[in-house]
């Protein structure tokens, strides 16, 4: 497995006098995501969820003896990547870091990936980019994910849409690494299972007309229109054109079109419509909702996530004795799974310590994080339904 690749990537570390630095002391997480852009309206609770736990650490105040951590918020618009990659080089040589949380889209979180983490060393663990082709990116064992590969989600969406009878589909996908990595994944499912796409056409973000595109769903036909889109960007747009023209009243809302911005702005014709984003009714999913309390929506799409990418980060760190990449990197996989002591939101002090003390951690998180082959999450998700203009939560998967 690629993160066992280790031995090679420490080698060049030192080759390059990156131990010179001290490995203790400050820490410094760049927060990379699309502040602004097509996920702008779900951003802030992921970062806030992500900040959630770096509160948390520096509360507890024990984090390799001592240590802060600070947040450093940078914009990867989620779609521009020539922009991604200059802020997450910002990070780098201006702001120092130590890793990056991120980034979300899969697109940018790929460029940011090569250009920029593979370059200088750093661990970089996204929330939310959940393109296959991330699977077997190469990456010298500094890249892990918290939200599953859409190659799960399109059995899970598959699966959604033959429970309920429905076995004819359009589909539409924003033009890009997320958008053709989801499509390609759930149409071979469906198909699989016996169901006819009956299109599958891209669409492009940032255009005010949809209604060519839609004119082309609609004389495919289909039950429902599947939409592989942003929920503030060209989905939207695909939905309210859809809707305007009568072609379909009922959407498929995959994990890049589930916000509740989305459901404010369309309004009550988007009743009825449903999908899928990752989630769990676990202990610790419940644990994380109390503690975000009133200060973030902690049901909102990936911020679970990114606490635990956040979480899983300083553990490693911690485990390692150290904060620099290519000490912790190793520790990343270790600190996530069996065995050890199960570790729950708000019990990040309680697992400083157990390291500290050389005890092993089985770090569960606000998602039920196990992270397997290429340093991914496994992945839960969780069914909603639009109901009274609500994002209601049908079952999980």
């Amino acid at each position: 497995m690629k993160k066992l690749m280790m031995a090679s990537a420490a080698s060049a570390m030192i080759a390059s006098g990156a131990f010179g630095e001290a490995h203790t002391g400050d820490v410094k997480i760049g927060i990379v995501l699309g502040f602004t852009g097509p996920l702008e309206s779900i951003t802030p609770a992921m970062a806030d969820g992500a900040e959630l736990a770096i509160a948390e650490v520096n509360e507890a105040g024990t984090l390799l003896d001592g240590a802060t951590v600070e947040a450093v918020r940078a914009d990867s618009t989620c779609i521009d990547s020539g922009a991604a990659q200059t802020a997450a080089e910002r990070l780098v040589t201006s702001d120092g870091i130590h890793g990056i949380m991120g980034a979300d889209c899969s697109g940018v979180t790929s460029a940011v990936l090569q250009n920029v983490a593979r370059p200088n060393g750093i661990v970089m663990i996204s929330p939310s980019a959940t393109s296959p082709a991330l699977s077997t990116a190469e990456d010298d064992g500094l890249f892990f994910r918290t939200a599953p590969s859409d190659a799960r989600q399109g059995v899970v969406m598959t699966n959604v849409l033959m429970d309920r009878g429905i076995t004819e589909v359009a589909l539409t996908y924003t033009n890009n690494d997320y958008g053709k990595g989801l499509a390609d994944s759930f149409e071979a499912a469906f198909v699989d299972a016996g169901g006819v796409v009956t299109i599958s056409t891209s669409h492009e973000d940032g255009k005010a007309d949809y209604s060519a595109e839609v004119a082309e769903l609609d004389a495919a036909g289909g039950e429902v229109l599947v939409v592989a889109g942003y929920t503030d960007q060209g989905g939207k747009g695909i939905i309210q054109s859809s809707l305007d023209s009568g072609a379909f009243d009922t959407f498929v809302l995959p994990d890049g079109m589930v916000g509740q911005q989305l459901v404010n702005d369309i309004g009550s014709a988007l009743n009825g419509s449903f999908g899928q984003f990752p989630g769990t009714d676990s202990e610790g999913a419940e644990i994380f909702l109390e503690l975000a309390g009133d200060s973030f929506d902690g049901t909102g799409a990936f911020a679970p996530e990114s606490y635990d990418a956040a979480a899983l980060m300083m553990l490693a760190m911690e485990a390692a004795g150290s904060n620099q990449s290519a000490d912790y990197m190793s520790h990343v996989m270790t600190v996530a799974n069996a065995p050890g002591t199960e570790i729950f939101p708000g019990e990040l002090a309680k697992a400083i310590e157990l390291l500290k003390a050389g005890e092993e951690i089985d770090y569960v998180g606000a998602t039920s994080v196990e992270l397997i082959g290429p340093g991914e999450s496994a992945g839960n998700y969780r069914e909603i339904e639009i109901q009274d203009g609500e994002i209601v939560t049908v079952n999980f998967r």
